[in-house]
């Protein structure tokens, strides 16, 4: 397996950069090609209107969201000139209005072998950041790099990767996303935090996982960890930092509200408190 079909979504056109950067340079390491959406959001609740403003508001909002879209379009194809020769990509603009966009990212994310995206927590992003990733996370079933803050952070990703390890089927599924990553990494750490006495893998904790790894060519071993902090995710990110590595895989975790889907807490937690790129998948 190899990430040839690239995605990346922005909403911003201030935001864009250091997602397409990593996205791109994924793209010339796995010989693949990279797809840009250029995403204008159109916010409107037409319920909080009155009949008589209605069309002139959602013809307003629309305009709006088409210009958003124009300008990410044209910071996209700038930056895209300004990588590396022999980067093959393609940029789309679409308008989207915040509650139907699922639909259109979880369609592009459907078909793209890794997407790749800012984080969705933090100053000045809106909930449709976090729609994205949802999306293509529970509707795109694709798997998602999620990038922290700081550009710096992400300038070398998959050389020490952590696997957090809970036996979940989301887990199993993210490490198999995650393939490319761990084959090409020097050393893969699978941490198990307080397994159950009574579990499948109650006598050797991570040990079938470490296994099938170590018979694809990965060089991975296991740590088994106590739960020495009240939360999952302060454990793993603890773990990650103490390591010094450059990515986390683990599962996406989540719920169904009213038919949208919804991060659950330890993911939500770890997006929020992670400095390091963080590949998921559900």
């Amino acid at each position: 397996m190899a990430y040839k079909s690239i995605l990346t979504v922005a909403t911003a056109a201030d935001r864009l950069e250091p997602a397409l950067s990593v996205a791109s340079r994924l793209a010339l390491a796995e010989d693949g090609h990279l797809d840009v959406l250029a995403l204008g959001i159109d916010a409107t609740q037409v319920a909080y209107y009155n009949m008589g403003g209605t069309a002139v508001v959602l013809q307003m909002a629309l305009e709006r969201a088409e210009t958003d879209a124009q300008a990410i379009e044209k910071a996209a194809n700038a930056l895209i000139l300004a990588q590396p020769a022999g980067l093959r990509a393609s940029v789309e603009a679409a308008v989207a209005q915040l509650g139907g966009m699922t639909g259109l990212v979880g369609l592009r994310s459907r078909f793209a072998d890794l997407v790749v995206l800012p984080r969705p927590y933090g100053k000045g992003r809106g909930p449709e950041a976090e729609a994205v990733v949802e999306a293509a996370l529970f509707d795109g079933q694709a798997p998602v790099l999620v990038l922290p803050d700081d550009p710096a952070l992400s300038a070398s990703i998959g050389n020490r990767v952590v696997v957090a390890w809970d036996q979940s089927r989301e887990a199993l599924t993210a490490v198999r996303r995650a393939l490319p990553f761990l084959l090409r990494a020097e050393t893969v750490n699978i941490v198990v935090v307080d397994p159950s006495a009574h579990g499948a893998e109650r006598s050797d904790p991570g040990g079938m996982l470490c296994q099938m790894l170590v018979r694809h060519g990965v060089r991975a071993e296991v740590s088994v960890i106590a739960k020495t902090l009240p939360r999952i995710s302060d454990v793993l990110a603890r773990h990650v930092r103490d390591l010094n590595a450059d990515l986390l895989v683990m599962g996406a975790y989540g719920h169904s509200r009213f038919r949208e889907a919804i991060l659950g807490g330890a993911t939500r937690d770890l997006l929020e408190l992670s400095e390091t790129p963080i590949l998921m998948a559900h």
